[in-house]
């Protein structure tokens, strides 16, 4: 079989499986693309700690003369991409790129390869095993757990809706090493805010958050909002859920409390996008209540400080979370703790939800579960205090 061949027949998604934890509100792993489930490791998938490397290439077309340099698109990704995983992982993670610092030139016109949102397999393929082939004369695959293929912006066939990860069934083998996922990056400039950040999370397993509509006609950010960059690029609190920061191993035991049993408690909450560390304050970031055998209602405080500091409005936000739910098949949503309104008008990617958390004295409850959530106060030192009210488990619901 051809190389090209190959790759046609192999772009889908990974297996299986390492411990990570063992707790009671931490969803089992399932079969579905991205499964938000956490009890496991996805071994296909690097996992967000300490230094990771990548390798970014870029891709010019003899039908376009590149008007930008490789320095200049480094630095519409970089350092911003790295300082965005920062922040996330309380300093937990860092991502180290080594640029090509000059253009590969494709064997084909740009306008050959049909790069769009919904890339015919065979061409996508094409593409791949050209850009592979050149990117290999000047790179040692070896030490890099992510590849990203920039294509020069300005070339006629570059359709930024095909910037994607692209994921291998079988990982391709290139002098020896296994490359599993290419990040191929189409963007114009300046490129979408926070785009690369977000297909990077892909390559740590996480899901699609938003709602693809039929036929691309409708509104993509009914499920989340602004409220997690998996949900949208452009969001106005980009900062991951603390649901997506206990699955990638940034969140420690401490950092999420599990509420079990049926009644009332209290719950001190510290905003997930607030650093941690030495001299920052201390205490969960995360409640979690298991609703099913494969949902879980998740609670976490939003500030308008690191990643989120951008956020228009503060508070308390619930949200219900399936570990088999696929990707961008609504793994996660959030609920409206104001229905009846919205807010950020000028800069929210879905109004509606941009005013979802809850502020103090409010309260909702997850129609799902009869779980109720209610913001009792806040203190100086910006902790949020909640009271959650489970009501009692039908006996063999999980």
């Amino acid at each position: 079989m051809s190389f090209t061949a190959m790759l046609a027949t192999s772009l889908v998604a990974g297996p299986a499986t390492a411990a990570v934890l063992d707790e009671a509100c931490a969803l089992t792993r399932s079969a579905v693309h991205h499964s938000e489930g956490l009890d496991t490791w996805n071994a296909a998938y690097p996992k967000p700690r300490d230094d990771i490397r990548a390798v970014m290439a870029f891709l010019s077309f003899p039908d376009a003369e590149p008007v930008v340099s490789p320095d200049q698109l480094v630095s519409d990704y970089f350092p911003g991409t790295t300082e965005f995983f920062e922040r996330a992982s309380y300093g937990k993670f860092r991502l180290h790129v080594d640029p090509v610092r000059k253009w590969l030139e494709m064997p084909a016109a740009s306008t050959t390869y049909g790069i769009g949102r919904d890339w015919d397999t065979e061409l996508r393929a094409a593409y791949l095993g050209d850009a592979m082939g050149l990117a290999d004369r000047v790179v040692d695959f070896s030490g890099y757990d992510i590849v990203y293929l920039v294509a020069d912006p300005d070339a006629p066939g570059v359709d930024s809706d095909a910037t994607k990860v692209v994921n291998f069934d079988e990982p391709m083998r290139v002098d020896g090493t296994e490359v599993r996922r290419i990040v191929t990056v189409f963007e114009q400039r300046p490129p979408d805010r926070n785009v690369l950040a977000h297909e990077t999370g892909h390559v740590f397993d996480l899901p699609d958050l938003y709602h693809r509509p039929k036929q691309g006609k409708g509104d993509w950010d009914t499920h989340v909002g602004d409220w997690d960059l998996m949900g949208s690029q452009f969001g106005l609190a980009p900062d991951f859920f603390g649901w997506h920061k206990w699955k990638l191993g940034w969140l420690d035991r401490g950092d999420v409390t599990c509420v079990r049993g049926e009644g009332g408690s209290a719950h001190l909450l510290v905003p997930v996008a607030a650093r941690a560390g030495r001299g920052a304050v201390a205490g969960p970031r995360l409640l979690v209540i298991r609703t099913g055998a494969s949902t879980v209602l998740a609670v976490e405080a939003r500030a308008a400080v690191g990643n989120d500091l951008t956020t228009c409005t503060e508070g308390v936000l619930v949200y219900r979370v399936h570990s088999e739910t696929g990707s961008a098949e609504g793994p996660v949503k959030v609920l409206d703790g104001h229905p009846h309104s919205g807010a950020c008008w000028n800069g929210s990617v879905h109004p509606a939800l941009a005013d979802a958390p809850l502020g103090v004295g409010e309260r909702l409850t997850d129609p799902e579960s009869g779980v109720s959530v209610e913001v009792l106060g806040t203190d100086t030192r910006g902790r949020w205090t909640v009271r959650v009210d489970r009501p009692a488990e039908p006996s063999g619901v999980f």
